[in-house]
C-alpha cells in the first residue's frame, strides 16, 4: 500500500515513486501538513514542525491557557476562515445566524483501492491499477457541515491529486461563500513562483518571481480559465534549475474561473490555495445536499524537467481519454485562413483536392458554413447547413471530400448566440442578460445560459443530429469571449451565485455525452486560440488549439511556456501563410513546419497560393512527420534553452526507451546570428552511440550530453534545422 496510517502518532504517510507526504491528526483533531517531497523512508516527520505561540495570534478555546500553539503559524491540509488563522484560506462558510466559521476536525478515514470520482467534474482515472484513495472525514460539530478530502495516489507517475466535498448534515442552510480544492503549505525555504500570463495570442508565458512578503493573486474571473492566466502554478527552490531543486506543482482540473493564491506569512512561511474563483460563487447547502470541488494535481519533483514529465506522463495516461488519446492524429487543413467565411463548395472542393494531392489527411470546414452565417453578427445558434451558400447541403460537400481521400471535420462554437438567429428569437431568456441593462457584447455575441438543462439538451439534440447525420471525423469546439452579464433567468436572486460553476458544469455535460454517443469523432478544445487551455478540457479534448498566433517566432514562446505542464501532445499547431496573418513576418516552409511539429500537426493556408516547391516541401514535412510523430508528440520533451531570451530556440523530444531522439532549432533574431550554436543534449543513454542522420556520423551519448553539439552556418531568414538521432 502507497497509503499508511500510524494509528498511535495519528500520522498519515502518502508515497509515490519518489515522494512523500504526510499529514498528521493533532490532539485537538485538527489536520496538520507535516511534510512533502522526497522519499525519506519511513520516517515520523512531525519533529520538524515545532509547536509555539505567537503575539496577537488567537488559540483554541481549549489552549486558551497554555497558548500551546496558534493556528496562524502552524502549517494546515485544509484552513477556513473564522478559526483563528489569518492567512488565506481555503473555506468561507456562513452559517444560518450570519456568523462565518467553520472549524473541521478529523472523525475518522479510509484507504481504499482505485480513484475517487467526482459527480459532473472531469477527474483524473485510475489507467493501469495503480492508484489508491484516502478519504479523511472532517465535520464541523456546531453547523453539522461535513468535508470530505480526497487524496488520489497514483504511485508510479509521482502524482496526488486533491478535491474536496462539503456535505450539510446539519438542520439548517449553509452557505459556502469559497470553497478552495486544495491548500499546500511549505513553513521552510526560500520559495520562487513561476506563474503563466498571457493574453489572445500570447498565451502562457512564464514569470519566475521570488515569493514576498504579500498575498499574490493569479486567476481568472472571465468565466474560463482565460488567456491572461493559466490555473497552473510551480513553486520551485530559488536555486532550482530545469535539472535540479526542489518544485512543486499544483494545477487545476477546471475550465471556469479560478483563483490561486500565494503568501508568504509573518513567519517566511508559504501556502498555495486553489479553486474556484470566489469572486462569482456562492453555494447555498440545505440539509443533506452536497458541493463537490474540481480536482488539484499535485506533484513535486527534482528539477523543472522532471516535473514537466510528470504532469506530460499523467495528462497522456490518466486524463486524456478515447480513441485519439494514443492514436494517430490525422494531418488536417483548416479552412479559416484560406476561405474565412467565404464558403462556397467549389472553392472548398478545390482546397481538399489539393491538400489530398499533398498527402494532408483531413478537411476541416470552418466558420461560415451554418445558416445565416455570412460574417460575425448573425447565425450562431442556428446549427444548420447554410443552404444559400450550399444549396445541396453539408452531404455532397462531404461525399466529395471523402472521395478526394480526406476525413473530414467541421467548426462550432455551442456556447454562444447572436442576436440575429432563431435561436434568439425564439429563446432571449436563453442568453446571459441583466434585466433592464443592456448587454456587453463581445465578438458581437451573447453566451447561452449553459447552467440551464434545457438550453443543454437543446444543443445535444441539434448536434447530435448534425454529427448523426453526416460522417464528421473532427469537431473544433471554439468559445470566442469571455463571460459577461452573468445572470441566469432560469434561478432565482439568491442562487445566482452558483450560475458560473453551474455554467462549467453544463459544458462538461455537453461534450461528455456527445462523445459518448461518437466515440469515434476528434473533438478539438479552442476558446479564441488558448484561452481554456487547462486539465479539465483535455479529459474531454485530447488536444486544444495553442493559440490563434501561427506565426512560428510567436508560436516557439507560447508553446515553450505551455509545455511547463502539458505535453505536446495536446497542443494543436498549424502551418499557415507566409507573409503571417497575425504579425505580418515572413518566415520559411521549413520554419513553420518544424515548429508546428512539436504538436498535433495541420495547416492552415490557401494552398492554390502556393509554389510547386512550397507544396513539394509540404509533401515531404508530411512523410516525415508521420516517421517521427510517436517521438514528437509522445516522446520525453526537453527545454533545451530558455527561449526568450538569446537569439535562438532549441528543444527536443526522446523516446521513452531513449533509443530515438529529435532536436530542433529555429533561430530567432536574424540581426544577431552567430556563425554556429552550441548547444548540451539531454536524455540520452550515455553508454549508447547514436547516429546523427544529418551528418552521416556517429557519437556517444555522453559526449552529445557532456561535450555538446555544434550547428553551423545558420545565419538568416529565421532558418530552421532538425537532427535526428537513433542509438545503433
Amino acid at each position: 500500500m502507497n497509503i499508511s496510517y500510524d494509528k498511535e502518532n495519528r500520522l498519515f504517510s502518502i508515497r509515490t515513486a519518489s515522494s512523500l507526504y504526510q499529514i498528521q491528526v493533532d490532539q485537538l483533531g485538527y489536520l496538520r501538513h507535516v511534510y512533502y517531497g522526497k522519499d525519506l523512508g519511513e520516517e515520523n516527520l512531525t519533529y520538524i514542525n515545532h509547536s509555539y505561540d505567537i503575539g496577537f495570534s488567537g488559540n483554541p478555546y481549549e489552549w486558551r491557557v497554555e497558548r500551546i500553539d496558534s493556528p496562524d503559524v502552524i502549517p494546515q491540509e485544509y484552513p477556513s476562515y473564522g478559526s483563528g488563522d489569518y492567512r488565506i484560506t481555503a473555506a468561507y462558510v456562513r452559517n444560518q445566524d450570519g456568523s462565518r466559521c467553520a472549524q473541521f476536525r478529523y472523525s475518522c478515514h479510509e484507504i481504499t483501492k482505485g480513484k475517487y470520482t467526482l459527480n459532473g467534474l472531469p477527474a483524473s482515472y485510475d489507467e493501469d491499477d495503480d492508484c489508491e484513495t484516502l478519504t479523511i472525514h472532517l465535520e464541523d460539530s456546531v453547523s453539522g457541515l461535513t468535508l470530505l478530502l480526497y487524496y488520489g495516489v497514483f504511485a508510479k507517475r509521482n502524482i496526488i491529486t486533491r478535491a474536496a466535498e462539503f456535505k450539510n448534515t446539519g438542520t439548517t442552510p449553509v452557505t459556502l461563500e469559497q470553497a478552495g480544492s486544495a491548500c499546500l503549505d511549505l513553513p521552510y525555504g526560500n520559495w520562487d513562483l513561476i506563474h503563466f500570463h498571457g493574453r489572445h495570442l500570447l498565451e502562457r508565458q512564464p514569470e519566475r518571481i521570488a515569493v514576498p512578503h504579500l498575498v499574490t493573486d493569479i486567476g481568472s474571473n472571465r468565466g474560463m480559465s482565460s488567456h491572461q492566466h493559466n490555473p497552473f502554478v510551480i513553486l520551485a527552490d530559488h536555486e532550482a534549475t530545469e535539472d535540479r531543486g526542489n518544485c512543486y506543482g499544483m494545477m487545476f482540473m477546471y475550465s471556469g474561473s479560478f483563483l490561486a493564491q500565494v503568501e508568504r506569512d509573518q513567519t517566511d512561511a508559504v501556502r498555495v490555495v486553489m479553486g474556484i474563483h470566489p469572486s462569482d460563487f456562492c453555494w447555498t447547502l440545505n440539509q443533506s445536499e452536497t458541493f463537490v470541488t474540481p480536482e488539484v494535481i499535485l506533484t513535486w519533483a527534482e528539477g523543472l524537467t522532471a516535473l514537466s514529465h510528470n504532469y506530460h506522463d499523467f495528462i497522456r495516461q490518466n486524463v486524456t481519454r478515447g480513441d485519439y488519446q494514443f492514436s494517430h492524429r490525422p494531418v488536417l487543413i483548416n479552412s479559416w485562413e484560406a476561405n474565412y467565411f467565404d464558403i462556397e463548395k467549389d472553392r472548398v472542393m478545390r482546397l481538399a483536392e489539393e491538400a489530398a494531392a499533398l498527402g494532408i489527411e483531413m478537411f476541416v470546414l470552418d466558420d461560415g458554413w451554418f445558416k445565416g452565417r455570412n460574417d460575425d453578427n448573425a447565425g450562431l445558434g442556428d446549427w444548420f447547413e447554410n443552404t444559400e451558400k450550399l444549396p445541396e447541403g453539408l452531404g455532397p460537400l462531404i461525399q466529395g471530400i471523402n472521395q478526394a481521400g480526406l476525413k473530414f471535420g467541421i467548426w462550432i462554437e455551442p456556447e454562444m448566440v447572436n442576436e440575429d438567429s432563431d435561436l434568439y428569437r425564439a429563446h432571449p431568456d436563453w442568453a446571459f442578460t441583466i434585466p433592464g441593462r443592456d448587454p456587453i457584447m463581445g465578438r458581437n455575441q451573447l453566451v447561452l445560459d449553459m447552467s440551464r438543462s434545457e438550453v443543454v439538451e437543446y444543443l445535444y439534440r441539434v448536434l447530435f443530429n448534425l454529427l448523426n447525420d453526416h460522417p464528421i471525423d473532427y469537431i473544433k469546439w471554439d468559445m470566442n469571449r469571455c463571460l459577461g452579464n452573468v445572470y441566469s433567468h432560469g434561478l432565482p436572486a439568491d442562487r445566482q451565485g452558483e450560475v458560473m460553476h453551474r455554467y462549467v458544469l453544463g459544458v462538461y455535460e455537453l461534450i461528455d455525452r456527445l462523445e459518448t454517443a461518437f466515440p469515434h469523432v476528434l473533438f478539438e478544445g479552442c476558446a479564441g486560440g488558448g484561452g481554456r487551455f487547462d486539465a479539465g478540457m483535455l479529459y474531454y479534448t485530447p488536444q486544444i488549439w495553442c493559440s490563434d498566433d501561427t506565426d512560428p517566432l510567436e508560436r516557439i514562446l507560447i508553446q515553450n511556456g505551455t509545455s511547463y505542464g502539458y505535453p505536446p501532445s495536446t497542443m494543436g499547431a498549424h502551418v499557415s501563410a507566409s507573409p503571417n496573418h497575425q504579425t505580418g513576418r515572413s518566415t520559411l516552409m521549413r520554419t513553420r513546419a518544424i515548429t508546428a511539429m512539436s504538436g498535433a500537426f495541420g495547416y492552415e493556408l490557401d494552398l492554390e497560393t502556393l509554389t510547386e516547391d512550397e507544396k513539394n516541401e509540404i509533401r515531404a514535412d508530411i512523410i516525415q512527420y508521420h516517421a517521427d510523430e510517436e517521438v514528437l508528440l509522445n516522446g520525453r520533451f526537453y527545454r533545451l534553452e530558455d527561449v526568450r531570451s538569446g537569439n535562438y530556440a532549441a528543444w527536443m523530444s526522446v523516446s521513452e526507451d531513449r533509443s530515438s531522439a529529435i532536436v530542433s532549432l529555429v533561430m530567432k533574431d536574424i540581426q544577431l546570428c552567430p556563425q554556429f550554436v552550441h548547444i548540451s543534449l539531454k536524455g540520452l543513454d550515455e553508454q549508447a552511440q547514436y547516429y546523427i542522420r544529418e551528418d552521416d556520423a556517429f557519437h556517444s551519448g555522453a559526449a552529445l550530453m557532456h561535450a555538446g553539439y555544434t550547428f553551423q552556418l545558420l545565419m538568416g531568414d529565421y532558418r530552421a534545422v532538425q537532427l535526428h538521432l537513433t542509438r545503433k
